[in-house]
C-alpha cells in the first residue's frame, strides 16, 4: 500500500506515551492536525495530551523549572512549540474558556516581554485574545497581570495593518468594555496615551475595517467622561504627529460614503481633538507624514461644518417630532437623551469654526480662502436659522426648559457675537423668549444670558438694538443677571468678562433711555444700584468701580431718594454704599486717566441733574 504519512490517531498515541520525546513528537505532528475549523481534532489532541505536560512545556520554554542543557538548547524551540499549540487549542472556545488557559495569561505576557520574532508575538497575542474574550475573568487576569504595559510597548512595533495589529486592538476594546476607563485612565494614563497615538496612525493610514476599529477605539477613549488625564498627556507633547493622522482619518470618513454611526464617531472624534489641540487643528497639515498627497488645509473645516449642519438638521428635526408630535405615552427617554446628546457634540463643532473663522478673521494670510470663507458664512447662516425655527417651534409649544434648548441659544449667542446682524427678523421674535431658557437642571435662565451677553452687548450700540432689548423685555433677565454675577464675584479682574459685558449692556440702554422711547420698569434697576455700590466697595479696579458709579447715576437720574427708601429691595445700607460709591468717584475727577474720563464725566453729569433729590447723596459728597 502507498505510504500516507502519520495519521492523526498516530498524533494521539505518540501524545498518550510515556516519555517526554513521545510526547513532543506528538506535538509536532498535532500542529498539521489543529487548523482552525478542525474543532474535533482540536479536542482530541488537547485530551490526549491534558495540561500537566503543555504547561511544563511552556514553563521550560521560558526558561523556567529545568536544568538540562538539552532542554537548554532547545529553549527557543519549545516556547515556540507550546504557545503555536495554545493559540491552536484556544481556537476552541470551551478549551480557551477553561481556568487552566486563564492561569497561563501572566505567563505570556511575560513571554511578549522578551525579543521575539514576528509570529511567536501574533501567536501571543491570538492566545491572550481568545481566552480573554472566552473566560469570565479573563480580561479582569489581564489587566491585572500588567496587559496594558504590554499592548503599550508592544503596539508601536507591530506592523500597520496586520493581524497581530488587529488582535492588540481587540484586546483593547474588549479590556475598556469589561473594565472601567476610570480606572484603568487613572493607573495606566501613560500606556493609555501611548496607545492612542499607534491607533490614530491606524486611523490615518488604513482603508479597511480596521480603520473602523481604531475611530471606534479612539472615539471612545478621548470622549469618555474620564479622558482628561490622557487629553492632558497628549496635549504636553512635543511631537503632534498623532493630531495629524487623527485629521487625515477624520477627513477620510467624512469624504466618503459610510455609514451614518460612524460619520457621528469622526464627529465626536474630532469635538474631542480640538479639546486637545484647539480650533486650529481644523486647519492644520491634511496629508499625513507617511503620505505625499496633499489636501487643502481648509479641506478639514468644510467636512467637519458641512457634516455638523447636516447632524443638526436631522436631530432638530426628529427631537421636534418626539417632543411635540409623538404620542407621549410612547416616548421613549432614552432616545430623546441620546439625540440630544448627539445634538451637542455637532453644536460645539459649529460653535468651534465659529470661533476658528473669527481668530483666522483678525490674523493676516489667506488660511482660509475667500470662497471657502464664504461657504462657511453661508452654512452658518443656514444653520442658526435651523436653529432659531426650532426654538420658535418650543415657544409656540410653551416649552422654555430642556438642555438642548439652552444649547440652542448658546450657539445663537455664539453666532450673532460675531455677526450680530444675522438672522435679524427671528431674532427679533424670539430675543424675549431665548432670555427665559433654562437647563434642565436649573432654575433661572442666568446661563441663555451668560450665552447671549457678547450679541447683547454688541447690539445695544446702536438703538435699534436699544429699542429691542427694551420692548422684548430682555433688559430685565439683563439685570438679574448682571446682579448675580456680581453676587458671586471672585474678586479677580480676569473672570469679570461677563461683568463687564453686562455692565456694557446696561450701560448703553441707559445712555440712550430717553431715545429708545420705551417704558422699562425701575424697580429692576433700583435693586440693581444696592447690588453694584455693595459690590464696588470691595473691587480694587478704578474701572470696576467707575462703571458700577456711571450705571448707579444713571439710574438715580430716573427717581429720587423717597422712592429709593420704600423699595422692598434696597435697605439704608444700601444707600450708605451709593454715597460712599458716588463720593469716591467725584473725587477721582480730573485726576482720572483717559480710559476712564467717560464713565467720570457720566457721574458728573448726573449729579448735576440729581443732586437735589439725594440729600443724603449730596451731603456725603460735599463734605457736609
Amino acid at each position: 500500500m502507498e505510504n500516507q504519512g502519520p495519521s492523526l490517531d498516530d498524533c494521539l498515541k505518540l501524545l498518550k506515551g510515556e516519555r517526554d520525546e513521545q510526547r513532543l513528537a506528538g506535538l509536532l505532528l498535532a500542529t498539521k492536525f489543529c487548523k482552525n475549523d478542525d474543532v474535533d481534532s482540536i479536542l482530541r489532541v488537547y485530551n490526549a495530551l491534558g495540561n500537566t505536560f503543555l504547561d511544563r512545556l511552556l514553563r521550560t520554554g521560558m526558561g523556567k523549572g529545568s536544568t538540562s542543557k538539552s532542554r537548554q538548547d532547545n529553549q527557543d524551540a519549545y516556547l515556540q512549540l507550546s504557545v503555536t499549540i495554545l493559540a491552536a487549542f484556544c481556537r476552541v472556545s470551551n478549551i480557551a474558556s477553561s481556568d487552566d488557559m486563564v492561569k497561563k495569561i501572566p505567563l505570556i505576557l511575560e513571554v511578549l516581554s522578551k525579543e521575539l520574532g514576528a509570529s511567536l508575538v501574533e501567536e501571543c497575542f491570538e492566545f491572550l485574545y481568545l481566552v480573554s474574550a472566552a473566560h469570565t475573568d479573563g480580561s479582569r487576569i489581564f489587566y491585572e497581570s500588567g496587559g496594558m504595559t504590554v499592548l503599550a510597548s508592544q503596539m508601536p512595533n507591530l506592523p500597520d495593518g496586520s493581524h497581530t495589529m488587529e488582535l492588540a486592538m481587540k484586546l483593547l476594546q474588549l479590556t475598556t468594555s469589561k473594565l472601567s476607563l476610570d480606572t484603568i485612565t487613572k493607573e495606566y494614563c501613560s500606556e493609555l496615551s501611548s496607545v492612542v497615538i499607534v491607533l490614530a496612525k491606524q486611523f490615518a493610514l488604513l482603508h479597511n475595517a480596521l480603520k473602523f476599529e481604531a475611530l471606534h477605539l479612539l472615539s471612545m477613549i478621548l470622549s469618555s467622561i474620564y479622558a482628561a488625564p490622557v487629553q492632558e498627556t497628549l496635549r504636553a507633547m512635543s511631537n503632534l504627529t498623532w493630531s495629524t493622522y487623527l485629521r487625515v482619518g477624520v477627513v477620510a470618513v467624512l469624504q466618503n460614503r459610510v455609514a451614518p454611526d460612524q460619520r457621528l464617531e469622526a464627529l465626536i472624534l474630532a469635538e474631542s481633538v480640538m479639546c486637545i489641540a484647539g480650533e486650529r487643528w481644523l486647519i492644520g497639515q491634511t496629508n499625513s507624514p507617511d503620505t505625499q498627497d496633499p489636501i487643502p488645509a481648509d479641506r478639514c473645516t468644510l467636512l467637519v461644518l458641512e457634516s455638523s449642519r447636516v447632524e443638526i438638521a436631522v436631530l432638530l428635526n426628529d427631537l421636534a417630532y418626539l417632543k411635540y408630535e409623538k404620542i407621549k405615552d410612547s416616548l421613549d427617554a432614552e432616545s430623546v437623551l441620546l439625540k440630544q446628546r448627539n445634538l451637542g457634540i455637532a453644536f460645539s463643532l459649529v460653535e468651534k469654526t465659529i470661533k476658528l473663522i473669527s481668530s483666522v478673521a483678525e490674523d493676516e494670510g489667506n488660511i482660509i480662502s475667500d470662497t471657502m470663507f464664504t461657504k462657511i458664512i453661508t452654512g452658518l447662516n443656514e444653520t442658526v436659522g435651523l436653529i432659531l425655527e426650532y426654538l420658535r417651534d418650543a415657544k409656540d409649544h410653551g416649552q422654555h426648559k430642556g438642555n438642548d434648548l439652552l444649547a440652542s441659544v448658546r450657539i445663537v449667542g455664539s453666532y450673532l457675537a460675531e455677526t450680530p446682524g444675522a438672522c435679524n427678523e427671528k431674532v427679533r421674535e424670539l430675543l424675549g423668549y431665548m432670555v427665559l431658557v433654562e437647563g434642565e437642571e436649573e432654575h433661572s435662565s442666568f446661563s441663555s444670558v451668560c450665552f447671549l451677553l457678547p450679541m447683547l452687548c454688541q447690539i445695544t450700540m446702536e438703538i435699534d438694538g436699544c429699542r429691542l432689548i427694551a420692548s422684548s423685555g430682555a433688559y430685565k433677565a439683563v439685570v438679574e443677571c448682571l446682579i448675580r454675577l456680581v453676587e458671586e464675584d471672585g474678586g479677580t479682574v480676569e473672570e469679570n468678562g461677563p461683568i463687564f459685558l453686562a455692565c456694557d449692556t446696561i450701560l448703553n440702554l441707559l445712555l440712550k433711555r430717553e431715545e429708545i422711547g420705551v417704558h422699562m420698569d425701575d424697580s429692576y434697576f433700583i435693586r440693581l444700584v444696592g447690588v453694584l455700590s455693595s459690590w464696588a466697595e470691595d473691587v480694587v479696579d478704578l474701572s470696576s468701580t467707575m462703571m458700577a458709579a456711571s450705571i448707579c447715576s444713571l439710574i438715580l437720574d430716573s427717581t429720587s431718594e423717597a422712592v429709593l427708601e420704600c423699595h422692598p429691595h434696597f435697605t439704608c445700607n444700601n444707600l450708605t454704599t451709593v454715597c460712599h460709591l458716588i463720593r469716591k468717584s467725584m473725587k477721582s475727577y480730573g485726576k482720572d486717566s483717559e480710559a476712564e474720563a467717560d464713565l467720570v464725566q457720566i457721574v458728573v453729569s448726573g449729579y448735576s441733574r440729581w443732586a437735589d433729590r439725594y440729600p443724603r447723596v449730596k451731603a456725603a459728597v460735599e463734605g457736609r
